[in-house]
């Protein structure tokens, strides 16, 4: 399939290559800009779990409709904004 498009590219090999370039980063282009945004939504990569779920136990840190941490308004360095789930024993 390359030998043949390669074979119908129009011109001397410098312009082929040219060709080749621009042809290859159009395609990146069109893939970055329109297909990835579009498939986005419909991939599980940003929802990550690790470990067993336990009902009432894990706290989920962030807010699930929206994706985003919660906010701390502390003034204590220390403080944290994600709680420590317990173990179960």
């Amino acid at each position: 399939m390359y030998a043949w498009i390669w074979r119908h590219l129009p011109g001397p090999l410098w312009v082929r290559i040219s060709t080749s370039v621009a042809a290859v980063a159009g395609l990146c282009a069109l893939m970055w800009f329109f297909a990835f945004p579009w498939a986005e939504p419909l991939l599980p990569f940003d929802d990550v779990q690790v470990g067993e779920i336990v009902p009432g136990q894990d706290v989920i840190p962030y807010d699930t409709e929206t994706n985003n941490t919660v906010p701390t308004h502390s003034v204590d360095p220390s403080a944290t904004s994600v709680p420590i789930p317990t173990t179960v024993g």
